[in-house]
């Protein structure tokens, strides 16, 4: 079984190489995946590391991380 721990430093590895990688990304996009990961970590940790919470909060986090940094109309 993977402790909270565990998933959690995972899930903050993966959102730091693909931060990395995606150097030409709008602030919106890179927005969106800084709110994935730390949604995905907070799923992580309020579910006992789930996979359902970790996967439902990387969802909300990347949504609200999209949204935040709209440019305005």
């Amino acid at each position: 079984m993977i402790s909270i721990k565990h998933s959690a430093i995972c899930a903050a590895a993966i959102s730091l190489a693909a931060l990395t990688g995606c150097s030409g990304m709008s602030t919106q996009d890179r927005n969106t995946m800084i709110g994935a990961g730390v949604g995905g970590v907070a799923g992580s940790a309020l579910t006992g590391g789930s996979a359902l919470g970790t996967v439902g909060g990387a969802a909300v986090g990347g949504v609200i991380g999209h949204e935040v940094s709209k440019p305005k109309r």
